[in-house]
């Protein structure tokens, strides 16, 4: 297991925050506007980091210490700024994501509880051999189901599937209906990542994703009618965050 521990004065290099200004608890965002929406619902929030696509919040909620940190897109870059949060000690983190459904009844709108991830990224499998399970941590994943519940929208729970293509290859063959066919609710980029990263480091982590299209449902499975600004993927969206900053504190 990894479990560095930094002092509090060190400044983390890649999210360029100090290690004194993250709470223990920490949302976690690919989008860094979204992780400035999800400051504004925060009291007392202020800016502790900014590098790249890396941007950091701390602040209260429901007068809990925490902190909000975007990571971009896909599991490498993502696992950068997971295993400094973990260096930093933090205790629990939570991703509030988007991703595709994969199973027909996973539509757009609705809200995914992930309680593992397939690991078809490239990064974790540097770090730990395949045969390793990327789980979510138990009491997190209760957390987010309980708080997801009080959403009043459409929740699933379940694996989901970790790829590092967004979009498909012209050459290779689509293995995404092999997964849904294996019981994989829905895909994304950083899960598997997260949670692997916060096993090896004892740390508890899960993720709460909204659903904004599904990459089967095309006739040709080319992501070319993918359009994720959309009022219901927003509302979706809004679930996840109020999800994850309940689920973050209970």
């Amino acid at each position: 297991m990894s479990l560095v521990r930094l002092n509090p004065e060190e400044t983390l290099p890649i999210l360029q925050v100090r290690v004194a200004d993250l709470a223990p608890r920490v949302l976690v965002a690919g989008d860094p506007a979204r992780v400035t929406r999800i400051a504004e619902q925060l009291d007392q929030a202020r800016q502790v980091g900014s590098n790249r696509e890396y941007v950091s919040y701390t602040g209260k909620y429901q007068g809990e210490l925490v902190s909000v940190v975007s990571h971009g897109v896909g599991s490498a870059g993502a696992a950068a700024a997971f295993e400094e949060l973990c260096r930093a000690g933090v205790e629990r983190i939570i991703r509030v994501g988007t991703a595709g459904g994969l199973k027909p009844e996973v539509i757009d709108g609705d809200m995914v509880v992930a309680t593992a991830a397939v690991r078809a990224d490239g990064l974790s499998a540097r770090l730990v051999p395949i045969e390793y399970p990327a789980v979510a941590d138990l009491d997190v994943s209760v957390a987010l189901r309980a708080a997801a519940a009080q959403s009043g929208l459409n929740v699933h729970n379940g694996i989901v599937l970790t790829a590092d293509n967004f979009y498909p290859s012209p050459v290779l063959p689509n293995d995404q209906p092999m997964w849904r066919d294996a019981g994989v609710i829905a895909v994304e980029m950083e899960v598997s990542g997260l949670l692997t990263v916060a096993s090896l480091n004892g740390v508890a982590a899960g993720a709460v994703l909204a659903i904004d299209g599904n990459p089967l449902a095309d006739a040709d499975e080319s992501m070319a009618g993918y359009e994720p600004f959309r009022e219901i993927v927003d509302q979706a969206v809004a679930g996840t965050i109020t999800s994850g900053l309940h689920a973050l504190i209970a």
